[in-house]
């Protein structure tokens, strides 16, 4: 067995971000009553909200802005789309959606069928997350599937972000592995495979949207049951 640690990333790999932000934003949007304000078109809403997100969290990633910042003015910036100036209701809103969103159970087919087979065949799995300690853990939990991870690395308890050396040498360090028996799982070219393999681990490429790159990963799959021909 060449590989021994298996490193997760989770939102968009394991964890349906997509699919559980969506219905988070919209049970928001009744619930909050925001077609009372002018947001009356929910697509429109996401579509920005997912924009502005993007953007700020690149920032965030970049070192540009703060985390407090990022979560709220990702929907600051949203409601201005609709010519709402209203950062009280922001900041209402970014707590909502942290309480919400962790507690959503989406995850992409097959995750737990292949973690019980990686676990059943002796790989230790970890985890290495840019998302925040307590939602992470959160959303760990309630999708039933933080019992398969033996770390749970987290940008905010690293004090580092994908894709920055130090945070995989952080993990590393802490899952007590070798970086030559470690590999990388991702679904971010830049993010998870090319951080992963400047700080010379291996890294499988999780091509769910068939994105073009410009660099050869390790491997890449397009489904997580593609994990069992490889490892």
């Amino acid at each position: 067995m060449k590989y021994k640690h298996l490193f997760f990333d989770l939102d968009h790999t394991l964890w349906d971000f997509e699919a559980n932000s969506r219905l988070t934003l919209n049970e928001m949007h009744e619930t909050m009553n925001l077609g009372s304000l002018g947001v009356n078109d929910f697509d429109h809403f996401h579509k920005s909200y997912l924009l502005h997100n993007d953007k700020l969290w690149d920032r965030y990633r970049k070192g540009f802005i703060k985390v407090d910042e990022l979560r709220w003015k990702r929907f600051w910036l949203t409601l201005l789309e609709f010519k709402i100036g209203n950062e009280t209701l922001a900041r209402e809103m970014a707590v909502k959606f942290l309480d919400l969103l962790p507690t959503r159970t989406l995850l992409f087919p097959n995750t737990t069928e292949v973690l019980d087979w990686l676990v059943e065949k002796g790989y230790d799995l970890h985890l290495i997350t840019n998302g925040f300690e307590k939602t992470q853990h959160s959303k760990l939990r309630h999708a039933g599937i933080d019992k398969y991870f033996v770390e749970v690395i987290t940008s905010e308890g690293s004090n580092s972000l994908k894709p920055h050396k130090e945070i995989f040498d952080y993990a590393i360090q802490k899952a007590k592995a070798d970086p030559l028996r470690s590999i990388m799982i991702g679904d971010d070219p830049e993010v998870d495979i090319k951080g992963a393999m400047n700080s010379g681990i291996d890294a499988i490429f999780v091509n769910y949207l068939g994105k073009k790159i410009d660099f050869k990963p390790t491997f890449t799959i397009t489904a997580l049951n593609e994990l069992k021909e490889i490892l």
